[in-house]
C-alpha cells in the first residue's frame, strides 16, 4: 500500500479523464489527496476516475472546463477552494495537437498555432494565475507541468506542438523563478506514452505498430503507459522532491539522447 503522504492535501489535475491525467489523479488520492478531476469533453470518462479516487480513500470531483479559457479556469479553481478551502497542488496536464509532417510548412495555419498554444501554453499559465494564492498559503505549493522531449529535441506531431512545449518548458523556468519560495513549479518531458488516445484515433492495429516503432528508436526498449509517467509527475507533487524547483525530467526511455546520436550521423 501507497504511503499516503500527501493526506489532506488537495489536487487540482487538469486533462484527468484519461491517460496520464487519469493516473496521476488516482496516484495522489492513493498518497491521501482529495482531488479535482478536471476534464474538458469526456464526462463519463471523467466520473470514472473520479469514482475510482474515492475508492482509494479520498475526496474527489469531476469539473469540466477548458483550460484555454481564463473564466473555466478561476471556476476550476473555485470549484476545489470551495469542496476543500485549499490548493495544494496544480498538474497541468491537459494538452492538444495536430498532426503535421515537419517538412509540410503549408500544413500549419496561424489558427493551428493559436488553437495549440491556448491549450498547451495559455491554459497552464491561466491554471497558474488562478490557483497561485492558494498554492502559496499552503507552505509546500506544486506545480508540474506535463511537458514533452517535443520541447527539447524538436520532434513530435507538428512544429506547432514541439514549439508550444519549448514555450511550456521556458514558462516553467520563469514561474519557477517567479514563485519562489512559497511554490515549486517542474516539468515532466516524456517521449512516446501507450495511452487509448492513440487507440481511438488511429485504430488499435495502427496504434500498437506505433508503439513497436517507439520502442525500437528508445534507447531502452521500452514503451511508457501514462501509469509509468504519473510514478514521475508524482514524484515531483510530493515531499520527495522539497528541493528541486525549475527542473525539466526527461522520461523518454533515452529517446532524446537516439535522436541526438541521430542527428550526429
Amino acid at each position: 500500500m501507497e504511503q499516503r503522504d500527501l493526506e489532506g492535501k488537495v489536487a487540482i489535475v487538469t486533462g484527468a479523464a484519461s491517460g496520464i491525467g487519469a493516473a496521476t489523479a488516482l496516484g495522489l488520492a492513493r498518497r491521501g489527496a482529495n482531488v479535482l478531476v478536471n476534464y474538458a469533453r469526456s464526462e463519463a470518462d471523467a466520473a470514472k476516475v473520479a469514482e475510482a479516487a474515492k475508492q482509494a480513500g479520498s475526496d474527489a470531483r469531476a469539473v469540466q472546463g477548458d483550460v484555454a479559457k481564463d473564466e473555466d479556469c478561476r471556476k476550476l479553481s473555485a470549484a476545489a477552494l470551495d469542496a476543500w478551502g485549499r490548493i495544494d497542488i496544480l498538474v497541468n496536464n491537459a494538452g492538444t495537437t495536430k498532426f503535421v509532417n515537419h517538412s509540410d510548412l503549408d500544413g500549419l495555419t496561424a489558427q493551428d498555432f493559436q488553437e495549440i498554444y491556448a491549450v498547451n501554453v495559455i491554459g497552464p499559465y491561466q491554471m497558474t494565475r488562478a490557483s497561485v494564492p492558494s498554492l502559496k498559503k499552503s507552505n509546500e505549493g506544486a506545480i508540474v507541468n506535463v511537458s514533452s522531449i517535443a520541447g527539447i529535441a524538436g520532434i513530435g506531431s507538428s512544429i506547432a506542438y514541439t514549439a508550444s512545449k519549448g514555450a511550456l518548458n521556458t514558462m516553467t523556468l520563469s514561474l519557477a523563478r517567479a514563485l519562489a519560495p512559497e511554490i515549486r513549479v517542474n516539468a515532466v518531458c516524456p517521449g512516446y506514452v501507450a495511452t487509448t488516445w492513440f487507440s481511438k484515433r488511429f485504430g488499435d492495429d495502427a496504434a500498437e505498430r506505433i508503439k513497436e516503432s517507439q520502442s525500437k528508436a528508445n534507447l531502452l526498449p521500452i514503451t511508457a503507459d501514462g501509469e509509468e509517467i504519473a510514478k514521475t509527475v508524482l514524484f515531483f507533487c510530493g515531499p520527495e522532491s522539497r528541493n528541486v524547483t525549475g527542473e525539466f525530467l526527461l522520461s523518454d526511455s533515452g529517446l532524446h539522447l537516439a535522436v541526438m546520436a541521430g542527428a550526429r550521423r
